[in-house]
């Protein structure tokens, strides 16, 4: 059977690089009791969508575990590269460009930003004109190299601990909840994925971290799991009910 040849998109171009830096993930699963949170978010006439939500709080986190804030380097020896603050990154779509293809956009310490800000940085990276957003623009650049240019980029940046974290981040968060699905398997660059699905009836909400267990392992994913459901039922709650007008 007779088939066709088809060109790769830039956008697609740049996911089939992302996979192939990508670092060995583990996942772990928690339930989110998010009762605090959910009736807070409800009661306010503007609400932040759930993908900054959930950067903020993680950064949040980072800041008492410092094992989300470190990379595992490979050059010029295997050592541990450890960052005094998070970089956050999510998953946007912009009409643009391929819709069905994700691009991540760089946010950088949302522990340190307003609720509002940080949505307004992401609703800026899917809209704005390309010359608007940075990060992006950057990344198209170098997607347009030859297949050999790029690959030397990306083992630059992988392997030299400060511009991992300005191209990578130190986490990134995914979600496919508002389609009525979850991702449940997910490589990346970074050393840490967030995935959510949908917020249930009961207020519960399916969280998946997916980490490089060659920086922590286990118990350490466990206890921060833990950390961040009670910092969005405490800190990210608390923002919720005192920065917006009630409905």
């Amino acid at each position: 059977m007779r088939g066709k040849f088809k060109s790769i998109s830039v956008a697609r171009r740049l996911v089939i690089d992302l996979m192939h830096a990508s670092v060995p993930l583990v996942v772990v699963r928690r339930t989110m009791k998010l009762d605090r949170l959910v009736q807070a978010r409800s009661r306010l006439k503007a609400r932040p969508g759930w993908t900054p939500i959930v950067a903020k709080a993680f950064c949040m986190v980072a800041c008492e575990e410092p094992a989300l804030r470190t990379f595992y380097l490979g050059w010029p020896w295997p050592h541990f590269y450890e960052l005094p603050r998070s970089v956050a990154l999510v998953a946007i779509i912009r009409d643009s460009f391929d819709k069905e293809v994700p691009l991540f956009l760089k946010i950088g310490p949302a522990d340190e930003m307003p609720l509002a800000e940080i949505e307004t940085i992401i609703q800026r990276g899917k809209h704005a004109p390309l010359d608007q957003v940075p990060t992006i623009r950057r990344l198209f650049k170098i997607m347009r190299l030859p297949l050999p240019l790029r690959r030397l980029v990306w083992a630059f940046t992988l392997n030299i601990g400060r511009q991992r974290a300005n191209h990578f981040g130190t986490m990134a968060i995914t979600s496919i909840a508002s389609l009525g699905s979850e991702t449940v398997v997910a490589n990346a660059p970074g050393p840490n994925l967030i995935s959510y699905g949908m917020v249930r009836a009961d207020r519960t909400m399916e969280l998946l971290l997916h980490w490089d267990h060659r920086i922590y392992d286990g118990i350490v994913a466990a206890r921060i799991l833990q950390k961040l459901e009670d910092v969005l039922n405490g800190a990210i709650a608390d923002e919720l009910e005192a920065s917006a007008t009630p409905v």
